[in-house]
């Protein structure tokens, strides 16, 4: 165990499950268009029975016990806790592997990929992973910030220091997605001496200054995707920019409303083909939502938002080796034409089965490729 770190257990009070329980039971259901599927936002119907199994039939002690079974920490960096899991690769020389979650997710999302990272793979790609699976600050076990600023920089310099400081790692690897995603490069871009590489990918819908005057076809597709996105699908980031105070009232006081804000983004952003649990269980999906629930984190979870829209770091070229796994059936493809004009990566795929949340969706596929990729750069 590091100097400064210690051994981390959850254990919800059984109070918040029981209020979590009666809260459920009585939930005051709106009205629904008839027949409207999913078209005016979480269908009825299917929120309905997610949230009976949640009060009925849903073990949240069994889950516990699961997560508890990897070895977790708690350090402090800049005056807050910082909760993350610390499993150590098998073998010799193991690489140390950041992996940062997004929003709505936790950092549940990256306990299907750890076995399959830290212990030796085969042939070229014979290599393991040290993996520290940090929550983000604001989510699930880290602590919250009171004070305003706490954007993707201004986390990029807390989990460096978990990584260089706390952990004493000379060099150090990343893989994130979503704003985890946002978290990596600012890494990349402010440690480059301490970054073996980084691995990402996925849609990540924003254009950050002038449009270039030469744009492929694919480009200019892309682009009119990310206005149409925004347009049609990105009220709920514009809310968490703008005005996050004001929803978390709504979503910290209501189970229901907090899983009808969540699960339909795992429904719409995944590859599920519209059936959220053809990649998800209802456990799955419902240890994330108490997660939330119990550390009534919504509120500073949405507020990273906020944040980085006023701070959003420093942006230009990475220098470090820099990989990109695209899912094809994430909110739409970025095309490798823009990727490579933005982040200039020495490795790139494009994969057709996955979403938004590729670590859960299809961890065989992203531990191969981090093994591929990984095992190049060192």
């Amino acid at each position: 165990m590091e100097t400064g770190t210690r051994p981390f257990k959850i254990n919800i009070a059984q109070d918040i499950l029981d209020d979590l329980k009666n809260r459920l039971k009585n939930t005051r259901w709106p009205d629904e268009i008839i027949n409207s599927g999913w078209d005016y936002g979480t269908n009825l119907s299917y929120l309905k029975e997610l949230v009976s199994y949640w009060g009925s039939e849903f073990d949240w002690r069994k889950q516990e016990e699961q997560i508890n079974s990897f070895p977790q920490f708690m350090t402090e960096i800049g005056g807050l806790k910082i909760h993350f899991i610390h499993i150590k690769g098998q073998g010799k020389n193991p690489i140390p592997l950041l992996l940062l979650h997004g929003w709505p997710s936790t950092f549940i999302q990256m306990l299907k990929i750890a076995p399959l990272l830290s212990g030796p793979g085969k042939g070229q790609e014979g290599i393991s992973f040290d993996l520290v699976i940090p929550s983000l600050v604001g989510y699930g076990f880290s602590d919250a910030s009171h004070e305003p600023g706490m954007s993707v920089s201004k986390m990029a310099g807390i989990f460096h220091e978990l990584m260089a400081g706390v952990l004493a790692y000379d060099k150090y690897a990343l893989r994130g997605g979503d704003l985890g995603a946002g978290i990596a490069l600012q890494m990349a871009l402010l440690y480059p001496e301490y970054v073996i590489g980084l691995h990402t990918g996925g849609t990540y819908p924003r254009i950050i200054g002038e449009l270039p005057d030469d744009l492929t076809a694919a480009e200019k597709a892309y682009v009119e995707n990310v206005r149409a996105w925004m347009q049609e699908e990105a009220a709920y980031a514009q809310v968490h920019a703008t005005k996050p105070q004001t929803l978390a009232y709504a979503l910290n006081d209501s189970p229901a409303g907090l899983a009808a804000w969540i699960v339909e983004k795992f429904r719409k952003w995944s590859d599920c083909g519209g059936d959220v649990e053809k990649r998800f269980t209802k456990d799955e999906l419902l240890t994330n939502l108490t997660i939330y629930w119990a550390t009534q984190t919504i509120n500073s979870s949405m507020r990273l938002y906020y944040e980085t829209v006023r701070n959003p770091g420093i942006w230009g070229r990475i220098k470090v080796p820099t990989a990109a796994l695209m899912p094809m059936k994430d909110m739409f493809p970025t095309p490798r034409e823009w990727v490579m004009r933005t982040q200039n990566p020495t490795h790139y795929k494009e994969i057709s089965r996955g979403g938004h949340f590729l670590e859960w969706e299809e961890p065989e596929l992203v531990a191969s490729d981090i093994r591929e990729f990984f095992g190049s750069v060192v």
